[in-house]
This record gives C-alpha cells, sequence and structure tokens, in this order.
C-alpha cells in the first residue's frame, strides 16, 4: 500500500503544540500542494480540536514517508522547531493506517467516544483534499470507506446514544456554578461547530440572553436569528464580555483575540467580581489561558472538558467491542479489495506470459511428434504442461494473496514483476 497516517492528538501532544500545529485554509492549500509536488504523495490533512494528522500515500517502488521527514515537514510548514514536533507524532502503516482512519471516523478515537462531529470533518479533509486534486487511487478509495465504516458503527452499536459530549460537559461544569440561568446572559464568539452545538444545550437551559458576535456582521445575525439572541458587533466585544456570565469561544482565529492585557485592562475590573465562565472551544485556543484566576473568572478549554465528558463514558464503552469488531472486519476487507485490485494486473500477466511460454514449448514439441500420438495422448501432454504450470504459479501467485491480507504486498509484487520479466 505505501499507506502512511502521521500525526498527533490529545493524548500525545498538549493543546500549546496542538494549536501551533493547526491548519487554517491556506495552510491546508499550501501542505497539501507540498506533499503532492514535493513527495509525490497523495495526501489528506485533518485538522480538529483534538488532532492534526496527515494521511499520505505514495508509490510502492518509493520510500514511505516516515515521522522525521513529517516532522521537517511540518516544523518548515508552522515555522517551528522539527525536534518539538517529532516526538508528539504517532506514525501508522498500511492497514494501520487503514484501521486508524476508520477508528477516528466512527469516533472511536476520540476523547469522546461517539463524537458524532468528527466524521463530518473526515468528509470536509477529504473533499478539500479532492478539489485541490490532491488525492489519488488509494486515498479516494479509503476515505469514502471510512466514512462507511461511520455510518455502520453509528447505526449498528451503541457507541454514539445519549448526550455525552464535550458540548454536554460544558452545561455539567455551568450547573455546578449557576443554579439557574434564567438570569443569565450567554455570550457566542465565532460560528465555529462546537461552539453552536454547546449553545443548543445551554438554550434548552433558557438563559436571559443570548450574545452572538463574529467578524461578519452577516454571520453574527444569522447566528442570532437561529438561537432567539441579539447580534453584537465585533468592535464592541470588550462591551459584551462585560455583560456576560457564560461565553463559547471558537472563531478559528491563528492567535488569541483576547490577551490577559485586553482583559485586564477593558473587562475585568467592568464586571466588578462577578462570575465570568469561558468555554475557549477554539485551536488555536482564543483566550490567553492567563485569564483564568480561578476565582471570579475561568477559563476552560477542550481538553478540560473532555476530561469531564470522559467520566460519563461507561455506558458508550460497553460498546465498543463491537464497534471494534466492524473496525477490524472492515479493514480486512478494504485490505483484500486493494490488494485484489493492485495484485489483479500483475497475476494476469503473469499467468499470461507463463502461457506464452508454455505454448511455445509445447508446439514444436507436438509438431516433432506428430502422427505418433493420438488424440487422446496430445491431450495428456497438454494437460501434463498446464498441470506444470499450475502448480509452478501456486506458490508466487500465494505468497501474493498473503502478503496481500497483511497488507505490504508491493514488495512483492516488484520482485514478481522483476523475475518474470513483466511490464509496470
Amino acid at each position: 500500500m505505501n499507506l502512511r497516517a502521521i500525526g498527533c492528538n490529545v493524548e500525545s501532544a498538549a493543546v500549546e503544540l496542538r494549536e501551533k500545529l493547526a491548519f487554517d485554509a491556506a495552510k491546508t492549500q499550501k501542505a497539501l500542494a507540498e506533499l503532492n509536488a514535493r513527495f509525490a504523495a497523495e495526501a489528506v490533512v485533518l485538522g480538529t480540536c483534538n488532532r492534526v494528522e496527515l494521511y499520505v500515500s505514495r508509490a510502492e517502488t518509493v520510500a514511505p514517508l516516515h515521522v522525521p521527514l513529517m516532522a521537517e515537514f511540518l516544523a518548515e510548514l508552522h515555522g517551528l522547531s522539527d525536534s518539538a514536533i517529532a516526538p508528539h507524532l504517532y506514525e501508522h502503516a498500511d492497514a494501520a493506517a487503514a484501521r486508524h482512519l476508520f477508528r477516528v471516523a466512527a469516533g472511536l478515537d476520540s476523547v469522546v467516544i461517539g463524537e458524532s462531529q468528527i466524521s463530518a470533518q473526515v468528509k470536509e479533509a477529504f473533499e478539500t483534499a479532492q478539489q485541490q486534486t490532491a488525492t489519488g487511487p488509494l486515498l479516494n478509495a479509503l476515505f469514502p470507506a471510512a466514512l462507511r465504516v461511520s455510518k455502520r458503527v453509528r447505526s449498528e452499536t451503541g457507541v454514539a446514544q445519549g448526550h455525552v459530549s464535550v458540548a454536554s460537559a460544558a452545561v455539567d461544569f455551568v450547573r455546578q456554578v449557576f443554579s439557574t440561568l434564567t438570569d443569565k446572559t450567554v455570550l457566542v464568539i465565532g460560528a465555529g461547530e462546537m461552539g453552536r452545538l454547546t449553545l443548543n444545550h445551554l438554550v434548552e437551559l433558557t438563559p436571559a440572553a443570548v450574545l452572538v458576535t463574529n467578524r461578519s456582521p452577516e454571520k453574527a445575525a444569522d447566528g442570532a436569528r437561529e438561537c432567539g439572541g441579539r447580534a453584537v458587533l465585533w468592535d464592541q466585544l470588550d462591551d459584551a464580555l462585560v455583560q456576560a456570565d457564560i461565553v463559547l469561544s471558537t472563531t478559528g482565529a491563528p492567535e488569541p483575540i483576547v490577551s490577559r492585557k485586553r482583559f485586564d485592562a477593558n473587562v475585568r475590573r467592568r464586571r466588578a467580581g462577578r462570575t465570568l465562565l469561558v468555554f475557549d472551544m477554539a485551536v488555536p485556543r482564543d483566550f490567553d489561558p492567563a485569564i483564568h484566576d480561578g476565582d471570579a473568572v475561568s477559563v476552560f478549554n477542550v481538553d478540560d472538558l473532555a476530561r469531564v465528558a470522559d467520566a460519563r463514558m461507561a455506558e458508550r464503552r460497553r460498546h465498543l467491542p463491537a464497534a471494534e469488531g466492524i473496525v477490524e472486519s472492515e479493514v480486512a476487507k478494504f485490505v483484500t479489495e486493494w490488494n485484489k485490485r493492485a495484485n489483479g494486473p500483475v497475476i494476469g500477466q503473469l499467468t499470461a506470459e507463463v502461457d506464452r511460454v508454455r505454448d511455445a514449448v509445447i508446439a514444436p514439441l507436438l509438431e516433432k511428434l506428430n502422427g505418433r500420438l493420438t488424440d487422446a495422448d496430445k491431450a495428456y501432454i497438454e494437460g501434463a504442461f498446464r498441470l506444470f504450470q499450475s502448480r509452478l504459479l501456486h506458490g508466487p501467485i500465494a505468497a501474493l494473496h498473503e502478503a496481500s491480507r497483511e497488507g505490504h504486498s508491493g514488495g512483492l509484487r516488484e520482485a514478481l514483476m522483476k523475475l518474470f520479466g513483466l511490464k509496470g
């Protein structure tokens, strides 16, 4: 296959590093173009609040793309040191890479098991790569298969049942701090999917007011209409922070939009010690974590919320064996089908070449013995040669199929082509 999944997630890298490795649209476009041009690789870039991953596939005749090289690539792209990145990267190869993607798409590799948003994010990452013509035969088969696996896992198991998510964890925090929201104001900054999901949970608690702000006034107005809130102009953010009791922020900005200096100068004193909960769901983070004072102002990021949600996952974990079983069966199916596609032309050429050699040997033999053989004799000789051919090819073809099941048949295919003089 020569397939690799290389990246980091919430388990291997803290949010401080993940936010530095985050991909915006421009960096995604650049990364895909570079992976195609510089490394002759099919590529998909998957970035979420909990992970940054590269899925890359190259021709089986060239060296795989391993962690050290991809750490250098990411360091160059993001202006970081590769030594700071490499220790936090994991690498999955061939069938293991397919298994990893299938688990990711199904929400089995998420801190919140069965997370529903991840499947849509995988789909969006694939479509982005396709639009840039960065994918090829392998990834064009792999990602649709991952999305099918996700649907199977969600429909056939209970890993996605119940309201357990980062969004619902945020609501748990709110309930611990405020006895009611009927006199509280919620401020939504940005239009991120996670923020909208969390807002949906909070609206069920009937807050007194919902404010929505965005750099785009039109998007702020649209968001306000959806939740029955009021749009706030972007340059009035400080005033909105003074009014708010709960903040949901998911802007996708490359750096914090609210620094400690800005908050202390324009917001903190005006709040007069009122409690403020900030749920910073952006990666990179929107709020300087130093704003958190452990007293009046509490700032939580996605990792904090994920840990709370994780404590509520017992019921979903019960369904993990069934979900993992689906993944394993689908990985085996994908690897087998992919290698059949790759092996078919080689086996066809190999059989045709041995047919040609067999005929070239039998024809003069039968001509030389012409008149001394009955039709039965000729049929026996031809059958004997065919049996010899079948037994001769059985070993190489069986070995090729076995290597295919293990996901590393490329080297053997190349060897057979060289040994029998087949064309690529």
